[in-house]
């Protein structure tokens, strides 16, 4: 009798694993498009919403879903975790969780996060117990572009005009475009060499670009006339100042 109830048992067991298994074909998830957004200390926000969807036979406990965030080096940058305790079957439970990262630590690792896109990518972990007994695990990719803020910046030619008897006015194009999640307020500061090596001039301007938005203006300094006679070529050092990021100097050529 022993061995029948064992026998019994067993069967039962792999009826049951079986059926639990089979029910994970009626649970549903849903991964919505990640939000993204700037919080008031300079922090990127993301919210990963999630639906579960059990239309399966069992219950589902300790649902875990854990977001990991990787730079363009598949470096780790941040990790966010949600539990949810228990799922009952015919439920639909909408949920997600936030995960922040430094913006400034970001930009310190490259240059290419001020003045390139960059694909960074996120994985989602799903773990659950099916029936309450049974551990699942599943993963996926989710792809996030990284708006450069300064893409494409470029210095035009010097514009040159009198000033006075002994200066020239010098002014200089700046362009570029904020593809970033958030608005852009920087100062830009800029010196003027010859090809020697010679200060010429500095200028600054403060600017402010809404995110997606292109940004095209002047830039004015004042150069001693007997000085800009003697150059034709040089370069220009560019640095840049927000409350969330400083960089520079960047060498740009002109002449």
């Amino acid at each position: 009798m022993i061995g029948v109830a064992t026998t019994v048992f067993w069967v039962f067991i792999v009826i049951f694993a079986v059926s639990a298994m089979y029910s994970m074909k009626d649970v549903r998830f849903e991964f919505g498009e990640p939000q993204v957004s700037l919080t008031s200390e300079g922090d990127v926000l993301l919210f990963m919403p999630i639906t579960v969807v059990n239309t399966g036979y069992y219950n589902i406990k300790n649902f875990n879903a854990t977001t990991l965030v990787f730079d363009a080096e598949s470096t780790l940058i941040v990790r966010g975790s949600t539990l949810v305790p228990i799922i009952e079957t015919g439920m639909e439970v909408a949920t997600g969780h936030n995960v922040t990262f430094s913006v400034a630590d970001l930009l310190q690792k490259s240059e290419r996060y001020l003045f390139e896109d960059v694909a960074l990518r996120a994985e989602e972990r799903i773990g659950l117990w099916a029936a309450e007994v049974i551990p699942v695990e599943a993963r996926a990719n989710v792809s996030l572009l990284w708006g450069a803020p300064l893409y494409n910046f470029a210095l035009g030619a010097p514009q040159y005009s009198a000033y006075n008897v002994t200066h020239m006015r010098v002014e200089i194009p700046i362009g570029f475009e904020n593809h970033a999640f958030f608005d852009l307020a920087c100062n830009i500061s800029v010196r003027m060499f010859d090809d020697s090596s010679s200060l010429l001039g500095v200028g600054a301007t403060s600017v402010e670009v809404l995110q997606h938005s292109a940004y095209d203006g002047l830039l004015a300094m004042y150069v001693a006339v007997p000085t800009l006679e003697t150059s034709t070529s040089g370069y220009f050092e560019v640095s840049f100042a927000s409350s969330l990021f400083s960089y520079g100097p960047m060498v740009i050529y002109y002449g």
